[in-house]
This record gives C-alpha cells, sequence and structure tokens, in this order.
C-alpha cells in the first residue's frame, strides 16, 4: 500500500508530461522567456514601432493617380478591362430588358413554374406569394434590376468556379496551389473587394458584378472540387476498365457522382451572390441593396425594411429551389415534358399579359409600409431607448455593453506590447494546430502592425471577439436545448433558416432602429449575423454523438448534466470548434460593414476610402481586414495532424 500511495504522486506529472500540448506550452515558455527581456528592453512602450511600418501612402496614391488618370487611354483599359465592362453591362441589361418584357405576370409564373417542377406545388406557391410581396411593397423594379445582375453573377460564377474545382479536383498540384487562395478569399470580408475592384472598373455595374465574381465563385471552387475527389473509386475504375478516355470518364462519371456537391456549391454560390449584390450598392449597382443604402444613410428605417423584405424573399426562394434541385428525391415528374410546359405556361402568361398592356406592376397593389414603421420606430425611441423600468432601455443596453464590454476589451488589446500579442496568437495557433498554423497567425498579425493599422486593427478585434463571445454563449445555450428536443429543433429551424439566407447588410435595418448608430449596434448585428450557423453546427455535432456512448453513461447513472459535460461536448469537440470558427469569421463579416452604422475602426476606413476613393486608406484598411481574418481563421481552425510513416 505504502509503495502505491508513493508512486501514485509521480504518476500524473509523468502522463501530463507526455500530451503534445503541454510540450507545446513548454517550448512557447522557454522561448518566451528568452525572448520577452530582450522585446521590453527594445521596445517598452510597446506600441507598434515606426521603424517598422511601411508607408504605403504615396506608392498608392501614385498608382491610384495613374490607373485613373489612364482609364479612358490606355490600352489595357480600352482593349482588356474595356471589353469586359461592356460586356457586363450588355449582359446585365440584356436580362433586365427580358425581365421586364416578360412583365410581372411572366416573371412570377416563371419562378412559381421553376420551383413547382424542382420541389412541389408547396414551394411554388411560396415562389408565388414572394415575388407578389416584392410588388406589394412597390419594389418590383428594384427586384429585376437585383435579380438581372444576379443571373449574370451567378453564371460568371458558376464558369469561374466550376473551371477552377476541375483544375483542382484533377490535379493535385493545383489544389495545393489554389487551396491557400481558396482559404484567403474565404476570410476575406466583402467589403475588401470593392475597392480594388472600383479603381479599375470604376463606380456602376460591371464592378458590382465582378466583385460578386469574385466573392461568390469560391465555394462553387471547393466543393466542384470535393465532389471530384470524393468519386467513388471502384466505379472509376469499373468504367476505365471499360476503355474510356480521361474526358469521357469526367463526363460520364466524375461528375455525374460529383452531382449533389455541384448543386450545393450552386446553392452556395446564389447565396453569396445575393449577399454581395446587396453590399455592392454601396458602388453603383442599382436594385434592392441602392434602396436599402439610400435609406440607412438618411436613417429611413421604413425605406430600408421596405427593400430589405424583398431581399429576404428572394433569398429565401433561391436557396429552397436550388436546394431542392440538389436533392434526388426534391422532384416531380422531372421529365423533358413537364418541363415543355412549364415553359409553354410562362410563355402564354406573359404574351397575356403584353397583349393586356399589364406589365407593370400596378401602382393602385402597392403597399406604403415605410410610414408606419417609421411611426413604430420614433415610439420606440421615445419609450423604449432609455427610461424603461426595471431592464432600461435599448439605448441603455447599448451603452451598458460598450462600457462594460467593448471599451474595457479595446482598451486591453491597445494596452498590450505588440510583442505580447504575437506570443498570445502563436500560442493560440500551436496548441490548436502545428507550427505552420502559428507561423502564418503570427505573419498575418504582424502585417498589420507593418501596414500601419494596428491600434484600429485591435479596436476591431475587440468587437469581434465580444459579438463572438455573447454568439457562442448564446448558440451553445439554444444549440443544446435543441439537441435535446425535437420540439425545440422544429420551432427553430424555419427561423434558422430566414436568418442564415439573409444578405449581411439586412441585418443591420433592425440594429438601427433598436439600438441607433455605435459599436455596440455593428456588434448586435454580427451576433444575429453568426448565431444561425452557430446554433446549427453545433446542435448536428451534439445529436452526432455515438448512442452507445450516452446509453452507457445513461446505465452508469450520469445525470443529464453530467452526460453533456463528459460525454456529448467531449465528443462533438470537432463541430464546436467548426462552430467558434465560422462564429468568428461570421463576425468579423458584419463587424466590417458596420463601419456604416457607425463601428468605427477598420470599418470606418474602409467605408471612408471607398466614398473619397482613398486607395491608400481603404486599400490598406482591406488589406488589414484580411489579415486579421486569416489570422482569426487559423487560431479557431484545428489542423488534423499527419501520422507518421509506419505509426
Amino acid at each position: 500500500m505504502a509503495t502505491v500511495t508513493a508512486s501514485t504522486p509521480r504518476a500524473l506529472p509523468t502522463g501530463l508530461l507526455k500530451h503534445r500540448a503541454v510540450h507545446k506550452l513548454l517550448l512557447i515558455a522557454l522561448a518566451a522567456a528568452v525572448l520577452v527581456p530582450l522585446a521590453n528592453a527594445r521596445w517598452a512602450s510597446g506600441s507598434w514601432p515606426s521603424a517598422l511600418t511601411v508607408d504605403l501612402t504615396k506608392p498608392l496614391g501614385s498608382a491610384s493617380d495613374w490607373i485613373i488618370d489612364n482609364r479612358d487611354s490606355h490600352p489595357l483599359f480600352l482593349y482588356g478591362f474595356g471589353y469586359v465592362s461592356n460586356a457586363v453591362v450588355i449582359s446585365v441589361r440584356a436580362v433586365y430588358l427580358v425581365l421586364l418584357g416578360a412583365g410581372w405576370a411572366g416573371v412570377t409564373a416563371l419562378g412559381a413554374l421553376v420551383a413547382w417542377r424542382v420541389a412541389g406545388v408547396k414551394l411554388a406557391l411560396g415562389t408565388t406569394a414572394a415575388f407578389l410581396a416584392c410588388g406589394l411593397l412597390g419594389m418590383w423594379v428594384p427586384t429585376m434590376q437585383t435579380l438581372a445582375l444576379m443571373v449574370v453573377a451567378v453564371l460568371a460564377s458558376v464558369v469561374v468556379g466550376v473551371l477552377l474545382g476541375l483544375a483542382a479536383g484533377l490535379s493535385r498540384r493545383m489544389d495545393k496551389i489554389l487551396r491557400p487562395v481558396l482559404d484567403t478569399m474565404q476570410v476575406m470580408p466583402a467589403y475588401a473587394y470593392l475597392l480594388p475592384v472600383v479603381l479599375v472598373f470604376g463606380m456602376g455595374v460591371p464592378a458590382a458584378v465582378l466583385a460578386t465574381v469574385v466573392y461568390a465563385a469560391p465555394p462553387m471552387a471547393r466543393l466542384t472540387a470535393l465532389g471530384l475527389q470524393g468519386a467513388d473509386k471502384e466505379v472509376l475504375e469499373a468504367v476505365e476498365s471499360l476503355g474510356t478516355t480521361a474526358r469521357q470518364r469526367l463526363l460520364t462519371a466524375r461528375i455525374p457522382l460529383a452531382r449533389k456537391e455541384l448543386m450545393l456549391g450552386l446553392n452556395q454560390t446564389i447565396m453569396m451572390a445575393l449577399s454581395m449584390a446587396v453590399i455592392a450598392s454601396v458602388i453603383g449597382a442599382a436594385g434592392l441593396g441602392d434602396r436599402v443604402y439610400q435609406a440607412l444613410a438618411s436613417v429611413d428605417v421604413g425605406a430600408a425594411l421596405a427593400a430589405g423584405i424583398p431581399i429576404v424573399l428572394l433569398a429565401v426562394v433561391l436557396d429552397r429551389v436550388t436546394g431542392a434541385a440538389g436533392t434526388a428525391d426534391g422532384t416531380e415528374g422531372r421529365g423533358r415534358a413537364g418541363w415543355a410546359y412549364a415553359l409553354a405556361g410562362t410563355v402564354a402568361v406573359a404574351v397575356a399579359g403584353r397583349l393586356l398592356a399589364r406589365l407593370d406592376w400596378p401602382d393602385a397593389w402597392t403597399l406604403n409600409i415605410a410610414e408606419p414603421v417609421n411611426r413604430a420606430v420614433d415610439w420606440m425611441t421615445a419609450h423604449l431607448y432609455s427610461g424603461v423600468p426595471v431592464i432600461g432601455g435599448t439605448a441603455d443596453w447599448a451603452g451598458h455593453f460598450t462600457t462594460w464590454v467593448l471599451d474595457p476589451v479595446r482598451d486591453g488589446l491597445q494596452g498590450l506590447p505588440w510583442w505580447s500579442v504575437l506570443l498570445i496568437v502563436a500560442t493560440l495557433a500551436w496548441l490548436i494546430g502545428t507550427w505552420r498554423t502559428a507561423l502564418t497567425a503570427v505573419l498575418a498579425m504582424a502585417a498589420i502592425g507593418v501596414l500601419g493599422v494596428w491600434t484600429p486593427a485591435l479596436d476591431t478585434l475587440s468587437q469581434v471577439l465580444a459579438a463572438v463571445a455573447v454568439t457562442l454563449v448564446l448558440g451553445f445555450a439554444t444549440a443544446v436545448a435543441a439537441a435535446r428536443s425535437d420540439r425545440v429543433e422544429r420551432l427553430l429551424r424555419p427561423v434558422l433558416d430566414v436568418f442564415q439566407t439573409m444578405p449581411q447588410f439586412v441585418y443591420l435595418i433592425p440594429v438601427v432602429a433598436l439600438f441607433g448608430v455605435g459599436r455596440a449596434p455593428a456588434a448586435a448585428a454580427a451576433v444575429v449575423y453568426a448565431l444561425p450557423a452557430v446554433v446549427r453546427i453545433t446542435t448536428q455535432g451534439l445529436r452526432q454523438v455515438d448512442p452507445a456512448a450516452m446509453e452507457s453513461s445513461r446505465s452508469l447513472g450520469a445525470t443529464s448534466w453530467q452526460q453533456l459535460r463528459q460525454v456529448q461536448l467531449p465528443l462533438a469537440r470537432p463541430a464546436l470548434l467548426l462552430a467558434v470558427n465560422q462564429g468568428v469569421v461570421l463576425v468579423l463579416a458584419v463587424v466590417v460593414i458596420g463601419g456604416l452604422v457607425g463601428g468605427g475602426a477598420l470599418g470606418y476606413d474602409t467605408v471612408f476610402g471607398l466614398a473619397q476613393g482613398d486607395l491608400a486608406t481603404g486599400l490598406v484598411a482591406g488589406a488589414a481586414i484580411v489579415c486579421l481574418g486569416l489570422m482569426l481563421d487559423r487560431v479557431t481552425q484545428p489542423t488534423e495532424r499527419r501520422p507518421r510513416k509506419g505509426a
């Protein structure tokens, strides 16, 4: 007994020292013991040293001036970008004229019949109601403008994405080359795409379409490559044994086997294109986004909501139709004859509308919701902003959140020495990933300092961290309830569906109505935007825990709380980490857009640079946002360690 007692205290440290994370922490502690005193002696102030910054104002200003001066005369613009710009304008205008020529009845019939052929009567009725609602709100023409831009942008995004996906799916070398590019594009907030495109193409539809293509093509490329790489090897071997060529195998086997991934890629591309098409309104894209942007600029919540509702309806319809098309059992009679009848019916309705001179939506059939909504906002301002007994008002909540959360986090980050921030980033990234992950995260964070925007970047980071903390608390609590109750999950599903399909821009409308402008409203919009993804991923992870493990713990007398803490959460760790990663990336995207409603920091610099055509300010802020997104992605994305050979 004495021997066992004596050996027990030594067993714990020995087992602990064998843990890989402990080895990493010991190495980091050793490096910190050597480097921290040197860094503190050299840079005692803690702020990013000016000697390590690079001033890009002059070169970027010169580049901007050269582009502006030569945009109408240089061959690169006349015969290169000029042709692209003209092709985009002609394509969007052609689609827009076709939609107007079909009339409101023809477009509504086309949408309903396509939904019917793809998913059945229920979705057809929902599609009809959605298009009619766009007309009733007086937004038919802006809806058609947005739809025309969407059609061209999605087609171009699909072509680009499929070509890149084919290259990555058929070649491991191309996959390795494209993967970091697509990773960077995926974490880059949409706003960061706008300024470079505007500089080359100017304000207007071409810049909006091309920015949308750059933003929406990566998911199509990723999922195409995933589908090709995951094709059933036995089927491919069987096809190859028949003497088929590589092209025949691609067309007859690989692509059909990847149909599910291709349709999912189309769905994701459409949703991201719609989100970007709305954001692109700030660079001259007409349509619903422009109405929302103009209304937000004048704090006209009613007008913003009137344009925001059609955006949500359009997003829900497109999501449902493309989602149903991706399922093998989501169609009813998908024969050629059925499609022919649907097309004939659409043409008949469009011709009837033209003969009756009813192409335009009748003015008498519109509802003005802007005035009652603005009256409700005025009432909220007068009664709910402040002075509410016990709970306080929405303005009080925003003020308290800013004072008690946002300000302390920002001041704490900005008060840390710059080298300690890099050390923290390296530690977190290495603990969750590999040394390559840590190196990438540190270099991305250091690049922010080199660009000279260290202080505003930490301000943006503080907003992201605060919003992510709130998102994870609410998301995990909601997900636990949904995972344990089928009724709760059923009630949440339609709410999450709507919130997940809403473009980022639309989230600014309710927070401006409730909280006014400032950093707290921007954080609130980010929380609402990221919450559905966190809830969905966490719920799925908790529900997929091995039932045998749950039954075993239950047989041992574990309580419901013990099962959650000791079984479900540990086994669902990959899903939880993925939820954290997605929450961080989505929060950053909206915090940046929050510069439009007083979020400040890098978001404000991006908005200011875009509005003033200041390439130095806008592009540097955009590059810093990309670096911040890359760092946050690496710090929150676990990397699987490759097994050693022979292990």
